[in-house]
């Protein structure tokens, strides 16, 4: 029988960062920013021990600090997390599979067993062996639930979740159980008395198309159905964009210094983007205005390009199109590459 499994990670950048200094294991640790919790930034992964306080990924680390006052805080280091993911990932494909990278941490897997549970237990074994990752897989009959089945599983177990159990497993729980929905989509499903996984799988159609448009309002029902694709394709992980940001440790009010801050990101990023070997379709700019409100404007280029004068130019061009009267405690610029079929 064919079946999806979906292999993820157990609190990837914490795990890398204990795996190099064993000293830290068993104790709360938080990477994100630049490891320095008294300076701007936010939790980009916590280990279990931390998240036993209450510390999450996109908490400003200054909280996960008062939450957790003893934790280990550690700078995000990129180029280590690819290498243990490329290593991970390059384990995943020495089985008889097929493997769809969708993430650092994550992959599904297509295979035909007749014994999923024993292919996920061998999964973690090799993951665990090669890289000393631990994993955890969900198990399923499309990539919905076997992406939905990993949160059961987690850490470190397996679980399967298939229609011949969704119903007793997913009715009774809140709807952004849902892969694919989140607090925005939530709360207004909520405002249409939809709490529940079988409340929004028995909700009008035609009512859902009124409220979240032709093609997503009906979506949201056939997720809550467990419908999904059951396809994995052997596609590698393609970056979507290239970004950069910066916090600063006061806001800046300054518009030429917002400016040159934005042009010195962009620049960055056109060294990404070459790097990358791809040109850019559309430049965006990220404003974190204090306290924390966050916009994001963009432009379509002319043509796709990686000229960096070009980028710059952009990037500069969007920032005009905010109104900068509020002082700013953050700056980004992203360039997005063309959409392919």
């Amino acid at each position: 029988m064919d079946w999806v499994l979906h292999v993820d990670l157990d609190q990837f950048l914490a795990a890398v960062e204990i795996a190099r200094h064993p000293e830290l294991k068993g104790k709360p640790v938080v990477v994100g920013g630049a490891g320095d919790p008294t300076q701007r930034g936010v939790v980009a992964t916590a280990s279990y021990e931390a998240r036993a306080f209450g510390v999450h990924s996109g908490m400003p680390l200054r909280t996960a600090a008062k939450k957790c006052p003893d934790a280990i805080f550690l700078p995000s280091d990129a180029p280590a997390y690819e290498e243990v993911s490329d290593r991970v990932m390059a384990t995943l494909r020495e089985f008889p599979v097929v493997v769809e990278v969708i993430g650092w941490d994550e992959a599904f897997v297509g295979a035909r067993t007749d014994d999923p549970e024993v292919l996920a237990a061998d999964i973690q074994k090799a993951v665990s062996a090669k890289t000393g990752m631990s994993c955890s897989v969900g198990i399923g009959d499309n990539k919905l639930r076997a992406k939905i089945a990993t949160g059961f599983a987690k850490p470190a177990g397996v679980y399967r979740l298939t229609r011949d159990n969704w119903v007793a497993v997913m009715a009774k729980r809140p709807v952004d159980a849902l892969w694919g929905i989140g607090p925005k989509t939530t709360k207004k499903l909520l405002e249409l008395g939809l709490e529940t996984v079988e409340q929004l799988a028995r909700s009008d159609p035609a009512a859902l198309a009124e409220r979240f448009g032709p093609n997503m309002g009906p979506w949201y029902r056939t997720l809550a159905l467990g419908a999904g694709d059951p396809n994995v394709e052997a596609t590698p992980y393609v970056a979507k964009s290239r970004s950069r940001e910066v916090t600063f440790q006061e806001n800046i009010s300054d518009h030429a210094e917002i400016a040159s801050q934005v042009a010195g990101l962009a620049k960055r990023v056109a060294q990404d983007v070459a790097d990358e070997g791809r040109p850019a379709a559309r430049v965006a700019v990220k404003v974190r205005f204090a306290p924390f409100l966050t916009y994001t404007r963009s432009i379509t280029l002319p043509s796709p390009s990686d000229d960096p004068a070009e980028i710059e130019r952009a990037a500069l061009e969007v920032l005009d199109l905010f109104e900068l009267k509020k002082p700013v405690r953050l700056l980004g610029v992203r360039a997005e590459f063309p959409v392919t079929d």
